[in-house]
């Protein structure tokens, strides 16, 4: 059976309630014969991110970065899970496999340079984006609560 890893952190109401709409969207009735798998970033291992078929990430939006603990995340499995690195030592464009990822991300301001910092990371691991990047800045309305079931659901359909 086809897994989906859910990643998040979400540390304040809004974005947990984004969270809450991914999760409910990845679990529509409709969408069947796809286990969802639901990770807080600070608990993630890189054992969940190779036995998973897709990916969704949420993240708050800190100081124009990506939040510590999706970074944590990253720094944690990053090689384990395929994650390409120049001569240099630095992320490189990954080859292999591609498997479907999507984002969210929560600012109050701005998210731009959270989400480019979760992209250049993602950009190095054998994933591809499956679904445009969920950003909202501020209060969270039912517009954005409807986007996020869009994007659990669009992710988990992608792996039936």
């Amino acid at each position: 059976m086809p897994r989906l890893l859910i990643v998040h952190h979400s540390p304040t109401p809004a974005v947990q309630a984004l969270t809450d709409r991914v999760i409910a969207g990845a679990n529509d009735d409709e969408i069947e014969g796809v286990e969802v798998v639901v990770r807080a970033a600070l608990e993630a291992r890189a054992e969940d991110v190779l036995a998973a078929d897709g990916y969704l990430l949420g993240t708050t939006a800190n100081f124009g970065y990506m939040s510590g603990a999706l970074k944590h995340f990253f720094d944690t499995i990053f090689l384990e899970a395929g994650g390409a690195l120049g001569e240099d030592g630095s992320a490189s464009a990954a080859t292999g496999g591609k498997k479907p990822f999507g984002l969210w991300v929560h600012g109050r301001y701005d998210a731009t340079g959270a989400v480019r910092s979760v992209l250049s990371i993602v950009g190095a691991l054998p994933w591809t984006q499956a679904a445009e990047v969920l950003e909202v800045i501020g209060d969270v309305d039912d517009e954005h609560e409807a986007a996020a079931y869009e994007l659990g659901g669009t992710l988990a359909a992608l792996l039936t």
